[in-house]
């Protein structure tokens, strides 16, 4: 139940996302079901091998790579769903920030109100 809600959430927000970037488009609210899945797919599959992959440069950097990896997540996440466009990398990197604050916010809010 949990990782449904999780679900929910995200494609909620992304979809609001995708009204207020102009460079980042989801057709309707099931792509947006169908892109968090994706996504969640892909944080758990292809992120820890991403991040293996670019130990050095991630240490290097200070973790900061680590946006870099997430937009490329999302960038993935684009060739694999129809109704799911990203601009560039630009666009994906911002989408990725927003996407995680705003669901880590709201997360968090979820855990507070569940004591």
């Amino acid at each position: 139940m949990k990782f449904i809600m999780r679900i929910i959430v995200t494609s909620v927000i992304a979809f609001g996302l995708s009204y207020i970037l102009s460079g980042v488009h989801i057709r309707n609210f099931w792509s947006a079901i169908v892109v968090a899945i994706v996504l969640a797919v892909l944080n758990a599959i292809v992120k820890p091998i991403l991040i293996l992959l670019t130990l050095p440069i991630t240490l290097f950097t200070f973790g900061l790579f680590l946006f870099v990896i997430n937009a490329i997540i999302v960038l993935i996440a684009g060739e694999f769903v129809k109704g799911f466009v990203v601009d560039g990398f630009w666009w994906a990197l911002l989408f990725s920030l927003l996407l995680s604050i705003l669901t880590s916010l709201l997360y968090r809010e979820n855990t507070y109100s569940n004591d």
